[in-house]
């Protein structure tokens, strides 16, 4: 048995015996449902296992399949979406199942090439479904793939610049047949056995097989880079009270957050706005904490500004919404960890 046979049937042997139990995943003996491979594909992206699993179930409850997506608000997926990540999944989520249910009968294409020409699936997410979901024989590398392929083969260059070197290296021992299930094993493996600090190699099926455990030093692949520091940007948010409601703006469709709910900021730049593009002309009190929110190519800081609006001033663009239904709005994370932190010191 050459070397390629023995890691794909070493893989897929533990795989059939270790396989986690996952609401996307199919049972022994069925066909998975590419809507619920993909929907998973896209919540997962930069978002826990733990954190997913209830608000995958929650989402398939409420829209089950692309019909029922792809007609539905995209206000309501939005707000579903909320403290998932980048929002544009969640729009291309709704375009993708419209596009679908116009242009391909209500089912999504079983090609790896058709699967990238919808919105939002990039080469990972059509890799994905294409393999997991049609069989198709695709090389699918998510982080936990990538930490695997680079110890099993020693790949020393740091990301991220090895992934080149780290594709070839997985072309080469994703089989033909159940490439999907070798891609989730895979997945299983660096989520549970290959971790990113202190792997558990004695535990690992492909120990005999791995340069990385060889080495002595498995723990040091991939090497990683040194971070660039993320830049800092301030801003104000600004909670405006009127008759036990608080104004909420839609954020523009272009760019963070677009198309969302939130309280009112003004501009995001290098230095502390403090006024700047308040909502209204009140009398605004400034609270003694701030909050700090990461994304991903920034960190913000927040100060918060708190006024109560009259008839005079209640008047302006947005909604006001109950103060204490805040919870039902779909705000971002930044915005309810701002509403929260408000609440708690005004």
């Amino acid at each position: 048995m050459d070397a390629k046979c023995s890691i794909s049937g070493k893989l897929l042997d533990w795989y059939d015996a270790h396989a986690r139990d996952l609401p996307w995943r199919a049972k022994t003996g069925e066909r998975a449902d590419p809507y619920r491979v993909w929907l998973s594909e896209v919540m997962l992206q930069q978002t826990t296992v733990t954190t997913v699993r209830p608000r995958f179930q929650a989402w398939v409850a409420r829209w089950p399949d692309i019909a029922s997506l792809a007609a539905a608000d995209e206000a309501e997926v939005m707000a579903a979406w909320a403290g998932l990540g980048y929002y544009a999944r969640a729009r291309n989520l709704v375009r993708t199942a419209r596009v679908v249910a116009d242009a391909h009968d209500g089912r999504l294409p079983d090609t790896e090439a058709a699967l990238r020409s919808l919105p939002g699936l990039g080469d990972y997410t059509a890799a994905a479904v294409a393999a997991i979901a049609f069989g198709r024989r695709a090389v699918v590398i998510d982080a936990n793939v990538e930490r695997v392929v680079a110890r099993l083969f020693a790949i020393g260059d740091p990301l991220p610049g090895a992934r080149k070197a780290i594709r070839a290296a997985a072309d080469d021992v994703f089989p033909e047949s159940r490439a999907g299930d070798f891609a989730q094993g895979l997945m299983d493996l660096g989520s549970g056995i290959c971790t990113p600090r202190s792997p558990k190699c004695l535990l690992c099926p492909l120990r005999e097989d791995c340069a990385g455990l060889a080495s002595g030093e498995p723990d040091r692949f991939p090497a990683k880079a040194a971070k660039a520091a993320r830049p800092q940007r301030f801003g104000t948010v600004f909670w405006l009270e009127w008759d036990e409601e608080v104004l909420l703006v839609r954020r523009p469709d272009k760019g963070l957050l677009g198309g969302m709910r939130a309280l009112p900021t003004g501009p995001w730049i290098d230095a502390p706005p403090a006024l700047a593009d308040a909502p209204a002309a009140v009398d605004w009190r400034i609270l003694p904490e701030t909050i700090s929110h990461g994304f991903t190519h920034f960190t913000l800081d927040l100060a918060l500004a708190v006024g109560r609006a009259d008839a005079q001033t209640a008047h302006v663009v947005g909604e006001y919404w109950a103060a204490d239904r805040l919870k039902s709005a779909g705000l971002p994370t930044v915005f309810a960890k701002a509403a929260d932190a408000i609440r708690r010191m005004r």
